[in-house]
C-alpha cells in the first residue's frame, strides 16, 4: 500500500470453530473452520467493498495463526504489520449458530498472542498515510498491554492526522460493568466517530443513550451512532438526527451485525456519503451478514451491497442476470 490504507484496525483475530447448524455446542460433532475478531471482521468487511484495510494485531507461531493470516490477505486485507508471537498461541474462539435461541460462546484467549500486544508492537509506520483508524473496546479489556497498545495506537493516529472511530463491542465474558467502564468507557471521549449500541453506552457512562451522545457531541466526536435495542440506528451530529429501521431479512445467524453494520457505515464516510445514506449502507450490509453462517460469509461487495440496496430500497430484481 505505497499511498497508505484507508482504514487500520487493530485487535485480536482468533480461528473460529463453528458447530453445525441448529446443534447446540456441547452435542456439536462437526465444526466449520472460520475466523472472528472485531476488528478483523470490519478490517475484512471494508476490504471486500473496495477500500484499502490494514490489520494489526498478533498470532501464535501455530497453525491456527497462519490459518488467520492466510486468510485475511486472501480478503485482501495487509497484514504487513501483524506480528507473530512465538511463545503464546492463537487465540480460539468455539461457538453454535441458531436464529431463535440464545448462543453459546466459549473463548479461549487467556494468555493468547493477541492479548500479548503491546506499544512496541505498533509502529508509527503501520498508521502513516491512514485516513481512519477503527478500534473497539475488546482489545484494551484483553489486558494492561494491549490497553496501553491502543492508547498508543490512538496517539499514532493523531500524529498521522487519521479519525478515530470507535466501537465498544462489549463482551461480558471479558469483564464486569465496572471494569469495562473504567477500561473501555474513557475510549469514547477519545474518538472522533462513536459507534455503539444503546445499551453499551448506557453501561459505560451510566446515562441514557441520548444524554451519552449529547455529552460526546459537546467532546471530541463528531457523530455518535446509536444501534437501538429493535435493530434500528440514529445518527446525530451537530447538525442533526437521521433515523434508520432495519431491513426485515430472515436471519440465520446475528453474530458479526455489528461488525457489518460498522464495516457499511465507515465505507460509506470513506466516500464523503451523507449520513441517511450510511446508516442506509450499514443496515443493508448487517442485514446480509445475518443472512448467513460465521461472522464474515456475507459480508458483500460493492456490487452486492448496491444490488441488495436497491431491492430493500426500491423493490428492484435481487437476481444478478
Amino acid at each position: 500500500m505505497a499511498s497508505g490504507p484507508d482504514v487500520v484496525t487493530c485487535g485480536e483475530a482468533m480461528l473460529l470453530l463453528l458447530a453445525e447448524p441448529g446443534v447446540p455446542l456441547e452435542r456439536a460433532a462437526h465444526f466449520r473452520r472460520s475466523v472472528a475478531g472485531a476488528e478483523s471482521n470490519v478490517a475484512m468487511g471494508l476490504a471486500r467493498l473496495g477500500h484499502r484495510a490494514r490489520w494489526l494485531g498478533r498470532v501464535g507461531a501455530d497453525p491456527a495463526g497462519r490459518a488467520v493470516l492466510r486468510e485475511l490477505r486472501a480478503e485482501g486485507v495487509d497484514v504487513a504489520h501483524a506480528g507473530v508471537d512465538e511463545q503464546a498461541p492463537t487465540g480460539l474462539l468455539l461457538r453454535d449458530s441458531h436464529p431463535h435461541r440464545a448462543i453459546d460462546v466459549q473463548y479461549y484467549r487467556s494468555g493468547s498472542a493477541g492479548s500479548r500486544l503491546a506499544p512496541e508492537h505498533i509502529p508509527a509506520e503501520a498508521v502513516a498515510g491512514a485516513r481512519l483508524v477503527h478500534i473497539s473496546g475488546i482489545t484494551p479489556m484483553l489486558s494492561p498491554t494491549a490497553a496501553a497498545a491502543t492508547d498508543r495506537l490512538i496517539e499514532l493516529a493523531r500524529a498521522a492526522g487519521a479519525e478515530v472511530s470507535f466501537d465498544p463491542n462489549v463482551r461480558r465474558k471479558l469483564g464486569g460493568a465496572a471494569q469495562w467502564a473504567q477500561t473501555a468507557g474513557r475510549l469514547l471521549r477519545e474518538a472522533d466517530l462513536v459507534l455503539a449500541g444503546e445499551d453499551e453506552l448506557e453501561l459505560l457512562t451510566a446515562r441514557s443513550a441520548d444524554e451519552a451522545a449529547a455529552e460526546l457531541l459537546d467532546g471530541r466526536a463528531h457523530t455518535v451512532v446509536i444501534k437501538r435495542a429493535d435493530r434500528s440506528a440514529t445518527a446525530l451530529t451537530a447538525g442533526g438526527r437521521w433515523d434508520q429501521p432495519p431491513y426485515p431479512v430472515p436471519v440465520t445467524d446475528p453474530v458479526g451485525a455489528g461488525d457489518a453494520f460498522a464495516a457499511g457505515y465507515l465505507s460509506a464516510r470513506l466516500r464523503g456519503l451523507s449520513e441517511s445514506r450510511a446508516l442506509a449502507e450499514a443496515a443493508c450490509v448487517a442485514a446480509l451478514v445475518v443472512q448467513s453462517a460465521t461472522d464474515t460469509d456475507g459480508l458483500p461487495s460493492a456490487d452486492g451491497r448496491e444490488r441488495a440496496l436497491a431491492a430493500f430500497e426500491d423493490g428492484a430484481d435481487p437476481v444478478h442476470r
